[in-house]
């Protein structure tokens, strides 16, 4: 099993990645990647992205802004 993560902007689109991920065996293994990379992303145009575990969406999208309260 692999999981992947889909880049997105904030319409939904798909979107090239400014930081080239892995495929990851593991689930929290995509997670600590994405919360090491995601500053980069959103530099780089992604605005959300969704965790796929091979082909079945797990969640997403999820915002890579931070939510201002």
């Amino acid at each position: 099993m692999a999981w992947t993560w889909r880049f997105e902007k904030s319409d939904g689109t798909e979107t090239e990645p400014a930081v080239e991920p892995e495929e990851f065996t593991t689930q929290g293994d995509a997670e600590s990647w994405i919360g090491e990379f995601w500053k980069e992303l959103l530099d780089g145009g992604a605005d959300q992205v969704t965790l796929f575990e091979d082909s079945t969406k797990i969640y997403g999208p999820m915002s890579l802004t931070a939510e201002s309260s």
